[in-house]
């Protein structure tokens, strides 16, 4: 009775050369089911993708419900790895890494900031984030006064004072626009280092 290890041994090799033809000669996927191979051979859709999602973090880096520089890293990183790392070095992905993080500090030192200036509550950043959204739809103005007024508004709804609430405003609106200002400086630091990289 031989023909059960014979089986085994078959069934096997036939995994063996599945997972071989799945990750190909490179060795290597994204591990979320996506081959090299395929992303080699449909180029475009994935430099497409990469580049949307690094357009909606560059949006994101002024809109605070969006993780933008997180996003902007994505994308860079997609687009590195459809190019199987040969124009942006893994290095050169890892530094993008580096930025993304320092970025997201940057991001929660100047909320602190501000609420140690201000003593602003958590309703205050969070008017201050919705103010920031829908400023957006009145230009760059919009996105110095909404933070205030919306910071403003909350801060009096929960706590029904008037004196402390324009402090609040003031000091969430200050850390939600300096946050504002770091992210879309690194993010556009981290796509000129991406470019810098491709083209060299």
């Amino acid at each position: 009775m031989r023909w059960p290890i014979r089986f085994e041994a078959h069934t096997a090799t036939m995994t063996a050369t599945t997972m071989n033809n799945r990750f190909g000669r490179h060795g290597y996927s994204l591990g979320l089911g996506f081959d090299r191979e395929f992303a080699v051979m449909n180029p475009t859709l994935w430099y497409s993708l990469a580049a949307m999602l690094t357009l909606i973090g560059v949006i994101g880096t002024v809109v605070p419900i969006l993780p933008g520089v997180p996003l902007v890293f994505a994308g860079l990183a997609l687009a590195a790895w459809v190019g199987d790392f040969k124009e942006v070095s893994g290095l050169t992905v890892a530094i993008l890494g580096a930025l993304t993080l320092m970025a997201v500090l940057i991001d929660f030192a100047a909320s602190a900031f501000g609420t140690k200036i201000a003593g602003a509550s958590r309703w205050a950043f969070f008017g201050a984030a919705l103010g920031a959204i829908v400023g957006i739809f009145f230009g760059p103005l919009g996105l110095f006064v909404g933070p205030f007024i919306g910071a403003v508004a909350l801060e009096v709804w929960a706590t029904q004072n008037i004196e402390r609430s324009l402090k609040a405003g003031v000091g969430a609106s200050v850390g939600i626009l300096l946050g504002a200002v770091a992210k879309i400086a690194l993010s556009f630091t981290m796509i000129g280092l991406f470019a810098l990289a491709w083209w060299l």
